[in-house]
């Protein structure tokens, strides 16, 4: 069973997202850990284009916490665990995730986590810095404001541990530590870091205490923030991380299987509210094609032609059991083929325009803008069996 992700060409077009959608193509093709949601196929027709990825019918950890769950030590200790490995491997990938939030990480149906979302990701190489604003504003690092505001020297991997540290306390306590959220000004952020301290719970034992003060120290030199750093800590000391690794660790919390775990008004919405929705999609473009090409002759709608040819031309088609049959005959790794793939397609750097429509359009329709909240293309998902 896989999960599959449809996006509208025009729509993406139209909202300046193309780029973000090939940015998150081109990443995931060279990626696949236990840790992740995994893409398996990439596809695209006149109308949309496709991924396919592992299907974790666990529900999101925002869902979860809207649901009152109540996650205890053991548990958020074993996620702490499960996405430090996860956060390892994309550093070992030059991959900053800029977006790790609840909402960013699936359950499977045994409770393990796996991160989602790579459309705001970003490659940095060896010393070079990231600097644009990216991510979700309650679960950013300090740094990131600081790179906006003056100019500063901007981050790095670092940011992804302090979002790690927000939402392990976040998931123990109900709310986060700082009182963040989408329209709160810049300047007040920088301030409230300054001024106000966090207060962790009496009831937390000094070893989870002492792990997230870690994760949230302010200066990103001083913070926590690799697979090493994290296994230092002496509240780890017992963590058998093969076995975390391999899944063998029980999770404390394990998802209803008899539930759907997500909101079915977001599902019934779609449904009906859904312009193009994907069961018509064959006598849509059937009668498309009937049509005769008046419309052609308007300016917008041939700059919109040419957005769209261009789109196909440049989309990442992608087949991860082809590409394993084609490893296992050669001799050649996954993870050494797919990180050449994803070097040689095309450098992603951060603050850069990588304009991908920029030779077939030229009125810049595809300039890439950084959204600040998950699912920024307005994608659709389905279910599906092999």
């Amino acid at each position: 069973m896989y999960a599959m992700k449809y996006m509208n060409k025009q729509k993406c077009i139209e909202r300046d997202e193309v780029r973000n959608v090939f940015r998150e193509l081109q990443i995931m093709q060279g990626l696949e850990h236990p840790f992740l949601v995994n893409l398996w196929y990439s596809f695209q027709d006149e109308e949309d284009m496709f991924m396919v990825v592992d299907l974790l019918l666990g529900g999101d950890l925002r869902y979860h916490l809207q649901q009152n769950v109540h996650f205890n030590e053991g548990t958020v200790k074993l996620y702490i665990c499960e996405l430090a490995l996860s956060l390892d491997y994309l550093q070992r990938y030059h991959i900053i995730h800029r977006d790790i939030k609840p909402d960013n990480i699936l359950l499977d149906e045994h409770g393990h986590v796996h991160i989602t979302d790579f459309n705001i990701a970003t490659i940095v190489k060896g010393s070079e810095k990231a600097s644009s604003m990216a991510g979700t504003k309650p679960y950013m690092a300090p740094e990131v404001f600081q790179a906006f505001m003056d100019g500063g020297p901007g981050y790095s991997y670092p940011v992804d541990w302090w979002s790690l540290g927000i939402t392990a306390y976040e998931l123990l306590r109900g709310w986060r530590p700082y009182e963040i959220h989408s329209a709160t000004p810049i300047d007040e952020i920088l301030n409230m870091f300054k001024i106000e301290k966090v207060h962790y719970s009496s009831t937390w034992c000094k070893g989870m205490i002492a792990l997230l003060k870690k994760l949230l120290t302010k200066d990103a030199e001083c913070r926590l923030s690799s697979l090493a750093d994290i296994q230092s800590s002496p509240y780890l000391a017992d963590v058998n991380w093969d076995a975390v690794l391999e899944k063998s660790v029980t999770p404390g919390f394990v998802p209803n299987k008899g539930r759907l775990n997500c909101d079915p008004t977001f599902e019934l919405e779609e449904m009906i509210l859904e312009s193009k929705p994907l069961h018509k999609k064959k006598k849509r473009l059937a009668k498309n094609k009937s049509k005769d090409g008046a419309k052609e002759t308007c300016p917008l709608n041939v700059h919109l032609q040419q957005c769209l040819e261009t789109v196909r031309k440049e989309f990442i088609i992608f087949n991860r059991e082809k590409l394993r049959r084609q490893q296992d005959q050669s001799g050649q790794t996954s993870s050494t083929e797919s990180r050449a793939s994803l070097q040689s397609h095309g450098k992603l750097q951060d603050g850069r325009n990588n304009n991908l429509l920029g030779h077939g359009c030229t009125r810049g329709c595809s300039s890439y803008r950084i959204p600040s909240q998950g699912q920024a293309h307005g994608a659709h998902w389905l279910r599906m069996s092999t």
